[in-house]
Formats: C-alpha cells, structure tokens, sequence
C-alpha cells in the first residue's frame, strides 16, 4: 500500500465512544493528518474534535451511500476508519468502489462481516475451534438457569438481559423476536482489542479486564499481558480473516474457564485504553497504509478510569470555558 495518501480520514459514528476514542488517538500520531468525522446527529461530541463534520442519514436510508461518496469526493478522503458499528457494513458490501474513489476502507470482506454480525453464526464459525458458551436459537434447548438473552443481530450491550427462571424467559420472548440464548458466565470479564495488517495476519492483542462498564461501555479498565489469551485472540482474528481491528469479549465460566462472548470487527468504544497503554491502533492502521513495517509496541499493565468531559457548543463552534466561573 505505499505511496497511498494518509492525509484525510473519514471517522464515522461520531457522537459513540469508538470514534471519540479513534479521534483522540488519531491526534498522537507523529505526523499531519486531517480528520473528518460523520454521524447522523447534528450535536455529535465528534464534530468539535474533528478538522470537518459532515451529516449523514440513517444507515438504512437510500441516499446513505450517495451522500458518503459526495463526502469522499468533497474532502478528498483516503483512509475510512472502522470505528461505527453501523457503517462498517456499508464500507465492506461497497469496498471496490471505494477504492476506485480512492479510499481505502480498512474493514474485512462481506463474509467475515456477517459471521460476527449474526451471533448465531459466530458460535457455529467458532465453536469447532475455540471455547464458547452453550449458545441456541431454540429455548426448548435451555438446560438450567440463569443464561443470557440478546438480540442476534444486536451491537454492544443493547437489549441483553439475564434470565434466572421460566417466568423470565416466557416474559423476554413476549417482548423481543430473534433472540439468542447464551450460558451465563458469572467470571472475570475480559475486552481485547487485535489488529491485524490488511492482508489479514494478526500483530498484536492488548487484554484488559473490564472492572466497570456503564451501558455497555468499559469505564474503568485494567490492561494485563497474558499470553494464552493474546494468542487466543490473534487465532481467532486469523481464523475469521479479520482486517484490521477488532476487539473481542472474553469471559470466565463458573469452572473458569475462558470463553469467547463475542467479536466485533472494528475499533471498540475502549479503543482509547489500549491507546494509553502503548498501542495506538489508529496510528499504526495509518503506518500499515503508509507501507511503513510496524514495531511492535511494548504494552504498560495500567488501570485506566474514564469520566465524562463537556464540550460547549455556541452558534454551532465549540467554546473554551473558564472552570472557575461560578
């Protein structure tokens, strides 16, 4: 990929975690890059972090795709980051014609797309190889309680719940279709962000702990360097084909045992933490585009805990603001 350009990166899905986080790390690197950020909403946090902010409609919308190659053409786009769970899809299924308006949209094909999309079809891909919990479509399956039941089609945290009886499991099936039923693992739960280059090789897994989450979202987090679960990871991502980043959920069982939860093949709404402790994906995707070879960084076992932060918005501009105002 040398002699591509880096200049301006399209990061979408800006009022989300996963591109503040991209943002952030975007503006460490070591040499000039223009960030452009998208979302659907007007006030995303994103666009008062970012260079430009372009609007888009909903992903399910006809004109999504015409208005993302007018914003391609518009800021000379070179680089789509994969940091919205929604868009993703859209760069994949679209790719060759990406490329031919010369962005490199750094996602995995269609297929491995799908299989981690629909969480039915990640246990059966994964489940010949790697440990995963008991998972089914069918509750006439279910063996004991308490287990878990999500959306399979669903993305982050959203619509999961723990069921503990059948009065439960009768109630969750009245008021949502197309659930999948899981093993309740009740262990230490793990997030582990994986890059690979884009030929699909795997480089580097960085393992945290997740100590608190809040919607679905790490808010405090410890980074630990375990081996067999970094070289777990990078089996998984390769077994997948994954390109580029994705980020997996590991979690004990009650034996502890570790099982793989699921994978999501893009940057993750805890990217930032991986960041901190030496990895900047962002920055090496822009290496690998680049042509540059990769050093491998070395990784700081480090706690890190987030807060929120406000940005005040005036006429539309981002303002700076005195704390010590009363």
């Amino acid at each position: 990929m040398k002699g591509v350009s880096i200049s301006t990166i399209l990061v979408p899905g800006a009022s989300a975690p996963a591109a503040i986080n991209t943002i952030k790390s975007l503006k460490m690197v070591k040499y000039p890059v223009r960030i452009v950020s998208s979302d659907t909403n007007p006030v995303s946090a994103g666009f008062y972090m970012s260079d430009a902010h372009e609007l888009l409609p909903e992903i399910e919308s006809k004109l999504y795709l015409t208005r993302l190659f007018e914003i391609i053409a518009k800021h000379k786009i070179s680089i789509l980051m994969p940091s919205s769970g929604y868009d993703i899809y859209h760069y994949s299924k679209n790719r060759e014609k990406l490329l031919k308006l010369g962005a490199l949209p750094v996602v995995s094909d269609e297929k491995t797309m799908e299989t981690c999309r629909d969480k039915m079809q990640t246990f059966d891909y994964l489940s010949k190889k790697f440990d995963l919990p008991f998972t089914t479509l069918d509750s006439r399956k279910i063996g004991r309680f308490p287990l878990i039941a999500k959306p399979r089609y669903g993305k982050g945290s959203k619509g999961i719940v723990k069921i503990d009886n059948e009065n439960d499991l009768k109630y969750i099936q009245s008021k949502q279709d197309d659930l999948i039923f899981q093993q309740y693992l009740p262990g230490t739960e793990y997030t582990i962000d994986v890059l690979s280059n884009l030929e699909g090789e795997p480089i580097i897994a960085v393992p945290r702990i997740r100590l608190q989450t809040k919607a679905g979202i790490s808010t405090m987090g410890k980074i630990v360097k375990d081996e067999n679960i970094s070289e777990t990871c990078k089996s998984v991502a390769k077994y997948l084909k994954i390109r580029g980043p994705c980020c997996i959920q590991m979690k004990e069982s009650e034996e502890g045992i570790l099982k793989i939860v699921e994978v999501n093949p893009r940057l993750g709404g805890g990217t930032i933490f991986t960041t901190l402790a030496g990895a900047n994906f962002p920055a090496m995707i822009l290496d690998m585009v680049k042509g540059k070879k990769l050093k491998i960084p070395n990784i700081s076992e480090i706690t890190i805990v987030r807060y929120f932060e406000e940005i005040v918005v005036e006429n539309g501009k981002a303002m700076k603001y005195d704390l010590n105002l009363v």
